[in-house]
């Protein structure tokens, strides 16, 4: 018993946009920073209040239409950043 390895917890997340739950490795931080711009954080340790995305450009256009990303990151989100958002997410999917 003493030489068994321990089993490691896989961090989940939900999607805002689907609503399932995946391992965080496989989904995409959006992020606030404190200053209040709204990036994907690639890294996933960016500094700010985060939500997770699938790698998929529908689950993008889901959470916009029901405005759960706005409502994840505590902040109103102009056009131009979902425009800046669905650009990196496809140039992640690739």
């Amino acid at each position: 018993m003493a030489n068994q390895m321990k089993v490691r917890k896989i961090p989940e997340r939900r999607c805002v946009g689907c609503g399932e739950h995946f391992p965080k490795s496989a989904l995409t931080r959006v992020v606030r920073s404190p200053e209040g711009e709204i990036s994907l954080d690639t890294t996933g340790k960016a500094q700010g209040r985060g939500a997770y995305l699938c790698k998929r450009a529908d689950c993008l256009q889901k959470a916009r239409k029901t405005k759960r990303l706005e409502a994840a990151l505590s902040s109103k989100i102009e056009e131009d950043v979902f425009l800046r958002l669905e650009a990196a997410l496809a140039r992640e999917e690739q």
